[in-house]
């Protein structure tokens, strides 16, 4: 099968569609855009009340001391060059 005869198949088979109204169209554009705005607002309320509760939960629990990690050899930084063998 062939490009031209594929682009003529397909053609035919467009013409079996059953395309929406245009009103159709409409009702369902706004449909989805409500629905997708409602989504985020909930998603949103959600995401604000749990930061919220986290914040503080943590903010009544004690700060931690951290304690100075001590080494008992001094650190010394060491520079390694490369070589290339011929």
């Amino acid at each position: 099968m062939g490009l031209g005869q594929y682009l003529k198949d397909t053609q035919a088979e467009l013409r079996h569609v059953a395309w929406p109204t245009r009103a159709q169209t409409i009702i369902f554009t706004v449909l989805v855009a409500l629905v997708s705005i409602f989504v985020a607002l909930y998603l949103g309320l959600f995401d604000y009340v749990f930061t919220t509760s986290l914040t503080n939960f943590l903010g009544t629990l004690p700060a931690a001391e951290v304690a100075p990690v001590a080494t008992s050899s001094p650190v010394v930084d060491v520079i390694v060059g490369t070589s290339s063998i011929q």
